[in-house]
């Protein structure tokens, strides 16, 4: 399979295209690096990349930004921040993908254990989660031509500890390359509209 991976140098990313490459043809995604740039918070740079790639087999969504902090002193442009980022990039991005995917193919998206477990200064992170696994099980409802659409919801994990562990007190993390599994399954399999939570 030709796979479209964006966010393919982050943490996850990297641990996603470890996986997938050892079978499939990989064409990374990032912000500043990869074969391709685009941001998901531009739309314009999200249709134009792939105007470039032109028709894949499968797109999968390692990315995506949100901002924790004090809901007492949160601001909407730093909620704003999720929204546009991880929650309505992802979903631009799936709403192109019907155009460019090829019959029977899949858009995996990322959402985050928040959506069902939230934490203290996790507020953005949650409502975004939460709205990204709707519209999964939405979506899956009326995509044509036998297209797939899925989200991988991890924990935290053990390579972001460092950043986020005081965040996430008392949670069990998992490695990216276990959550990469999560990936492999969505990609490969043949469900649709299913949350592969990772735990």
């Amino acid at each position: 399979m030709k796979i479209l991976l964006i966010g393919a140098h982050g943490t996850l990313g990297q641990a996603v295209q470890a996986n997938l490459a050892a079978r499939h043809s990989i064409v990374s995604v990032g912000r500043n690096s990869g074969d391709y740039r685009a941001d998901l918070a531009q739309p314009a740079s999200l249709a134009a990349l792939l105007d470039k790639v032109g028709k894949v087999d499968a797109i999968v969504s390692a990315a995506g930004n949100v901002h924790f902090g004090p809901l007492a002193e949160m601001t909407a442009e730093q909620f704003n921040i999720g929204l546009q980022d991880k929650l309505l990039g992802q979903v631009q991005l799936a709403l192109l993908a019907q155009r460019y995917l090829n019959d029977g193919g899949s858009v995996t998206l990322t959402s985050g254990i928040l959506s069902t477990d939230p934490i203290r200064y996790g507020a953005s992170a949650s409502a975004v989660n939460g709205a990204i696994e709707a519209f999964v099980a939405a979506a899956a409802l009326e995509l044509p031509r036998g297209l797939r659409i899925n989200a991988v919801s991890p924990t935290v994990l053990t390579e972001s500890m460092a950043a986020y562990g005081a965040y996430f007190a008392g949670f069990e993390p998992v490695s990216a390359e276990r959550a990469a599994l999560a990936y492999q399954r969505s990609v490969e399999g043949a469900q649709t509209g299913r949350v592969y939570q990772v735990q």
